[in-house]
């Protein structure tokens, strides 16, 4: 009776652990999902001109005016498309999230430096541990109608998640330069882990943020 008493008190630890390891388990997060790349580099590399390329994002707040919402710029790091037949191939691009800034305070330092300041930080984008975002074509479809003649297909990362978004583009091959100018897209941020929310009384930050890509790549030499 002893020796099963024992052994009964042995398990329970066990138990107690196993209990420990599959909640942890069922409460983790789902990080990443993505398409599957179909996208091919069998053509031309062309490099991103990053001089001339750029995110452009805007935030929304409800329960205030428009003018209280603000837009701005993300540069890129780096880059490249491949282009066969003069049509597109593939693309990554990679911005710099320490880059971020916000274009509708940049007559205001104070402001400017405070707002740019948050978004980097913890609540938002954290840059210092995230400094990169991107964004990989995996599929390109032409369009034959509308204001777009191409949708990309790809996977967007954000603070190391990575979620599938589709852009209509135009894109444009001429004398040596890849141009790429995507619809402006509303996402989800607190897809991406960007889940704060300032008091009711400043303002309810939205969760869509609009994301548009204007890229242009010079052909590798």
């Amino acid at each position: 009776m002893k020796m099963k008493k024992r052994l009964f008190l042995l398990a329970i630890p066990t138990f107690l652990i196993t209990a420990v390891t599959i909640s942890c388990n069922k409460e983790k997060p789902l990080a990443s999902e993505s398409n599957e790349i179909t996208t091919t580099k069998d053509g031309h590399q062309f490099i991103l001109d990053t001089l001339n390329s750029r995110v452009e994002w805007k935030g929304y707040k409800i329960l205030k005016s428009e003018n209280t919402s603000h837009f701005g710029t993300i540069k890129f790091e780096s880059g490249d498309v491949t282009i066969k037949d003069e049509k597109l191939e593939s693309g990554k691009f990679v911005a710099d999230m320490n880059s971020l800034t916000s274009v509708d305070l940049k007559d205001d330092a104070d402001q400017l430096e405070k707002l740019n300041g948050h978004l980097k930080s913890g609540d938002f984008f954290e840059v210092e541990k995230f400094p990169t975002a991107s964004y990989e074509i995996t599929k390109i479809t032409p369009l034959a109608e509308g204001d777009y003649n191409t949708l990309l297909d790809g996977n967007l990362t954000i603070k190391g998640i990575t979620k599938p978004i589709a852009f209509k583009a135009n894109v444009s091959v001429k004398d040596g330069v890849v141009s790429i100018a995507t619809e402006p897209k509303d996402i989800q941020r607190e897809e991406f882990g960007i889940k704060f929310q300032a008091p009711v009384e400043n303002g309810v930050i939205k969760d869509e943020v609009t994301l548009q890509i204007n890229v242009k790549a010079l052909e590798k030499k």
